[in-house]
């Protein structure tokens, strides 16, 4: 029900934009629907009081997951301090943290109906490693427990942080986020796997965006869907000593090619560095805090 007020939501929405009967609603700069007529979010293209209202009258749990291996936990803080001070604030969220060192995440005072759960995963040798194997978990958590749960997931780099709002106007049954590099260059410039020895091989002038693996999110069953065909896709990969060129965004980029997300995030949801500046980005919501990768990586 409430992803169908959604969609009316949307579809108002965007005629209202259309005839410019909105006032200060619609972007004339940016495109803000897919060739497949999916909403991209923007500034300026969703009242935040209206859109919390239909969501408000559904008692919807929002789980999150990140994953803060090694000395990843020392992100753990500024996300979980930011998230709770923009990240779908007034509703029900919960936080699952998967980590190898337990004893370092951080005493960080959350809000009413605002749950962190921390789960125990071995470390792992090579990032790489940490990057795909995200998959298997997030499809063995949304199996085991979060069927009765939650009705949305989020999966989130932990190395970013929180600077503006990330609200319910984000939710959707399938959702992608446009990574920053690539929303404003042209489709030869994609960094899709393009060996077709690899299952998340994309040919050359095919593809719509180029989403980015730190963030992505939807429904429960379509998440699932999402993860466990990557992760069979991987391990195909795998068997044939192969490895996609960005791992599982490779793969992430595969699936949303044959199964178009229903809401596309702009790079407001997860820009590169707060630092970097650019006209169409009204505001910056998430962005990737500034590391060194040598020295956090256990290998590079």
């Amino acid at each position: 029900m409430v992803e169908r007020l959604s969609l009316i939501y949307w579809g108002f929405t965007s005629i209202w934009y259309g005839n410019h009967l909105t006032g200060n609603l619609g972007r004339t700069d940016v495109a803000s629907v897919t060739p497949w007529l999916a909403p991209i979010v923007w500034e300026g293209t969703f009242d935040s009081t209206v859109i919390d209202s239909i969501y408000k009258q559904q008692n919807i749990t929002i789980a999150t997951t990140v994953f803060a291996l090694g000395k990843y936990t020392r992100f753990l803080k500024d996300f979980l301090e930011s998230a709770e001070e923009h990240y779908f604030v007034g509703f029900r969220v919960h936080y699952h943290l998967f980590t190898d060192r337990a004893e370092e995440v951080p005493d960080v005072k959350l809000g009413q109906e605002r749950y962190l759960t921390v789960k125990k995963v071995p470390s792992m040798n090579r990032w790489q490693d940490i990057s795909m194997s995200r998959m298997e978990i997030l499809e063995k958590l949304i199996e085991n427990e979060l069927a009765s749960e939650a009705d949305y997931i989020f999966c989130l780099d932990v190395d970013t942080r929180f600077y503006g709002r990330w609200g319910v106007e984000s939710l959707g049954r399938l959702v992608g986020v446009i990574h920053p590099w690539f929303f404003n260059v042209p489709r030869f410039i994609f960094t899709y796997e393009r060996r077709p020895d690899s299952q998340a091989y994309i040919p050359a002038g095919e593809g719509d965006y180029y989403f980015t693996g730190a963030a992505f999110g939807g429904s429960l069953e379509d998440v699932h869907h999402l993860t466990k065909t990557c992760r069979e896709q991987m391990n195909i990969d795998i068997a044939n000593t192969i490895e996609a060129i960005w791992h599982e965004e490779s793969h992430l980029n595969k699936y949303f090619l044959y199964n178009k997300p229903s809401k596309l995030l702009s790079p407001e949801y997860l820009w590169r560095d707060i630092s970097m500046s650019s006209g169409q980005v009204k505001i910056i919501r998430l962005s990737h805090v500034a590391k060194n990768n040598a020295e956090v990586r256990p290998n590079l």
